[in-house]
């Protein structure tokens, strides 16, 4: 649950009556950019990961926010990627950040492109930068 105390099985039984007015909710904070000030609010606690419990860096910080919120950052979340999937606004070298790719891929697309150029006995250069 997040700060305002509502369970999300609430919000899912209560569908029908509450859609209309998050719509409405949704709508005027896509237009203005703000976002409801009770949504922004939250609760850090911490929670266990494990080893010893008085050590405090074995605990990580969770912040639970409003569920209504939560469905708005999606549907936010879904019409951007949709968009930028569309419009091929990140070109297919980005990994970082991009469904279905990850450092991993990055560095098999790295390795293969590199192992070719050498493969064609041309010269490799390579700049590592890590920031």
């Amino acid at each position: 649950m997040g700060p305002d105390g509502m369970h999300p099985r609430v919000l899912r039984e209560l569908a029908d009556v509450i859609a209309r007015p998050l719509s409405i909710i949704f709508e005027r904070s896509w237009r203005t950019g703000e976002v409801p000030e009770d949504w922004r609010k939250a609760n850090v606690t911490l929670v266990f990961k494990k080893g010893k419990k008085e050590d405090p860096g074995n605990y990580r910080p969770v912040r639970p926010t409003s569920i209504p919120g939560k469905v708005m950052e999606q549907l936010i979340l879904d019409v951007i990627s949709k968009h930028v999937e569309e419009k091929v606004v990140i070109g297919s070298g980005q990994h970082g950040f991009t469904k279905g790719k990850s450092c991993l891929t990055n560095l098999i697309a790295f390795y293969d492109g590199m192992t070719g150029w050498v493969d064609e006995e041309r010269a490799v250069d390579v700049v590592y930068l890590n920031w």
